[in-house]
């Protein structure tokens, strides 16, 4: 099994970023995820980053939970706040992934994705942890809908909960950054003016549906006809968007999703603002790349601070 997970690296190491190379994550920890491979799978890599992540109850933050931000039943949004309350804080937003069909901000017992929010809120943020309606009952263009739901919830009552309501930053990884894509993309789903948004955040996410096959999911969400793919599709609109944004892909990603993060960045380059931020993270998988957010672990992170710094 260690000569063929050596073969795997060393092919990696040909097409990007070296795996083997030094960092914050531990070598038992690294071929594990490369045993795994380029696939997605939760259960197993939650069970890698479970034990490094803390339980509750948490200290130093205050959580508020199933906050309804619309009428649907997964209308729901978490908030953390760090306690005693700050001066106004600039506000996190994250959307989780699911394939369309599945997914959840939080499941009991799990810590993921309190994760996020512990690391928002120790970092500066007020952290909000959103959920969303799904495929095949909510259909296109349900997420960018509800995206649009949750940054007017933001906006309007962040304020009394420590937040800046003129800071907002809007991330979501996998379906999450692909409805985050849809919503910064597509202005007709903004509901606040200028789309609410400081900047926004988008993690290993798919942008052009034309450039590959649709898998079953993306079918049950985007509907059968491909002539509408180009239309609701994200590519063109984010290239022409004023709001700042960032996008990251996972060294251990399946094909697809890097192939997706070098058509955005290359065809980003050709605006007259130039290239978007970018940042491929190395030794990570699709999954690992979020449960690895508030461990030791600040690759990933330290990018997403610069990115928020940077934004005027």
């Amino acid at each position: 099994m260690r000569l063929a997970v050596s073969a795997l690296a060393a092919a990696l190491m040909l097409s990007g970023p070296a795996l083997a190379q030094q960092g914050p994550m531990p070598e038992d920890l690294a071929w594990k995820l490369l045993e795994l491979g380029r696939v997605i799978d939760p259960p197993k890599t939650a069970a890698l980053y479970a034990p490094l992540q803390q339980k509750e109850p948490y200290q130093g933050v205050k959580v508020e939970r199933d906050v309804k931000y619309g009428p649907a039943d997964r209308h729901l949004l978490d908030v953390f706040t760090p306690d005693p309350a700050s001066p106004p804080r600039p506000v996190l937003i994250y959307i989780h992934g699911g394939g369309f069909i599945a997914g959840s901000k939080r499941n009991p017992g799990s810590p993921f994705y309190d994760n996020v929010m512990l690391w928002a809120a120790k970092s500066g943020f007020v952290g909000v942890n959103a959920t969303y309606r799904l495929a095949p009952a909510f259909p296109w263009p349900a997420g960018a809908e509800d995206m649009g739901a949750i940054v007017r919830w933001v906006a309007e009552n962040i304020g009394s909960r420590g937040g800046d309501p003129s800071r907002i930053f809007l991330m979501g990884q996998s379906v999450g950054a692909i409805h985050v894509a849809s919503y910064v993309s597509h202005s007709e789903f903004h509901k606040v003016k200028g789309g609410g948004l400081a900047g926004a955040i988008m993690m290993s996410g798919i942008y052009d549906l034309t450039a590959s096959p649709a898998g079953d999911a993306e079918l049950a969400y985007y509907g059968s006809d491909p002539s509408r793919y180009a239309e609701r599709s994200s590519l063109q609109g984010l290239l022409t968007s004023p709001i700042p944004f960032l996008i990251t892909a996972a060294e251990l990603d399946p094909p697809r999703f890097v192939e997706q993060f070098e058509l955005l960045k290359q065809a980003s380059c050709k605006r007259p603002s130039g290239c978007v931020r970018s940042f491929t993270l190395p030794q990570h998988s699709h999954t690992s790349e979020v449960y690895a957010i508030n461990t030791p672990d600040t690759r990933l992170t330290d990018e997403i601070l610069d990115f928020v710094k940077s934004v005027k």
